[in-house]
């Protein structure tokens, strides 16, 4: 019956402990922007120069 409450005790730690990183990620913003990972994959990535190694070859 004791280890009931122990891992009772260590899983409401843990829910606390991942309850203020939400928290935290919201404070800092890191669920404001929504719309532009959805469509970050449609966008072309920039071409990459050429350079004096790749060109010797």
């Amino acid at each position: 019956m004791n280890i009931i409450f122990f891992l009772i005790g260590c899983s409401v730690l843990i829910a606390l402990f991942f309850l203020a990183a939400f928290f935290w990620a919201s404070k800092n913003g890191q669920h404001e922007d929504t719309y532009t990972p959805s469509v970050r994959i449609l966008f072309d990535d920039e071409p990459q120069e050429k350079t004096k190694e790749s060109t010797k070859k």
